[in-house]
């Protein structure tokens, strides 16, 4: 089966995305199907290349304002043709904004058609809402505004696709609030090799922490929808009440400098590492850390948290987010702002069971479970799969 994959705001330091983009084209590809994943590059014309996710097409995207650098694909009248050329037996989505028009044009072509919900809009769209210092009542009224917008959207993708994939309840209840029918839940998974507690290196902490202080890492984009200054606030909290607490940030994005200058500002021990393009670097960091803080309000699954458990290291998450049933017992929720509470109720837990529950959650979430699971959505959609790819054409 010819799967054609396409997706935005995928690019070289983009996180978890990208790798779930890989993980999943190269358990397509293990399978014995044929991957295509269409991206947007920084190069007019077309890059084309075969990988160990299966082939690859770049085409031109602009930047997306505001976004650091994140491209979109917007040519949609070339996209149309390279469609065509392409020949898919199904196309699989990873985008809620301008790539919605496959859907349509896949039913057009008779071409079953996947969209996966990376992100809630109904989050993303209460990010206005959530502003220091607002009335409650404007608060409120921004809220329902974003809801019934993101309602309005999601209904258009549900008649424009044939299955919808969620990775959590969290990011499916928005889609279950408007009573979706095509509906469908598959956890992503992580790389439980690479991401592992035997990645711990006393070398590595050393560099970043001294031999009595609490080392934290906060790892992720650096952008509005992800609440990196709360990560900043924790260690200002966990100083002021006696623990020594440093903190790396691994990753970038567009609050970086802001984030720098609040940090001098108030003296904060912070390591900006930017972002790691190593993922042996990443996970050896994650393993030698104490605890790791994912404080994103509308993180629909959050992949680095999960890469963190399977490194033995618990992590403090937003209660508002999907990352309390991805985490389950091996960290802490904080509803609200506390995080540095929230990282003195990990450290109060033995260490030594504190990490080994870490690592056993994780052990929950393997890539070909995962893979096996997309596999059979895409399979049920289109049952004589077992054809040569591109062999029936729209």
């Amino acid at each position: 089966m010819r799967i054609v994959r396409l997706a935005n705001y995928v690019g070289p330091r983009s996180g978890g995305m990208r790798t779930a983009l890989r993980e999943l084209g190269a358990g397509y590809l293990a399978a014995g199907h044929e991957p295509v994943l269409v991206v947007p590059g920084r190069l007019r014309g077309r890059g084309d290349e075969q990988t160990a996710q299966g082939r690859v097409i770049t085409r031109y995207g602009p930047v997306v304002p505001f976004t650091g650098g994140y491209r979109a694909l917007l040519a949609r009248r070339g996209l149309a043709a390279l469609l065509t050329e392409l020949r898919p037996d199904l196309i699989e989505v990873s985008d809620r904004t301008t790539l919605r028009w496959t859907g349509r044009w896949a039913r057009e072509h008779g071409v079953p058609a996947v969209m996966v919900s990376h992100e809630s809009l109904t989050g993303l769209l209460s990010l206005p809402a959530d502003v220091s210092g607002m009335s409650r009542w404007r608060s409120r009224l921004l809220a329902n505004m974003g809801k019934a917008l993101a309602d309005a959207f999601n209904r258009r993708s549900v008649r424009a696709y044939q299955r919808i994939v969620c990775t959590t309840r969290w990011a499916a209840a928005e889609f279950e609030r408007i009573g979706a029918p095509n509906l469908t839940r598959i956890p992503l998974g992580v790389d439980l090799e690479l991401f592992s507690p035997e990645r711990y290196s006393c070398t590595t902490r050393d560099a970043y922490a001294g031999q009595e202080q609490t080392l934290l890492v906060h790892c992720g984009r650096l952008s509005v929808e992800k609440k990196p200054h709360r990560s900043l606030a924790a260690v200002a909290g966990l100083r002021a009440a006696g623990v020594d607490a440093v903190l790396v940030v691994a990753g970038d994005g567009p609050l970086r400098t802001r984030l720098e200058r609040a940090a001098r500002r108030r003296s904060l021990p912070v390591r900006f590492a930017g972002f790691i393009t190593d993922p042996k670097h990443l996970a050896t960091l994650l393993a030698s850390a104490d605890v790791v803080v994912a404080p994103g309000p509308v993180e629909t699954f959050g992949l680095a948290a999960l890469e963190a458990l399977a490194c033995g290291t618990p992590v403090v998450v937003s209660a508002a987010s999907a990352l309390p049933e991805v985490i389950g017992t091996a960290g802490v929720a904080v509803d609200g702002e506390d995080f540095a509470g929230g990282v003195r109720a990990v450290l109060a837990r033995d260490p030594e069971a504190r990490r080994g529950a870490a690592r056993t959650r994780a052990e929950e979430f393997g890539w070909p479970a995962s893979v096996a699971a997309f596999l059979a959505v895409h399979e049920a959609l289109n049952p004589d799969s077992s054809r040569s790819p591109g062999q029936v054409k729209p």
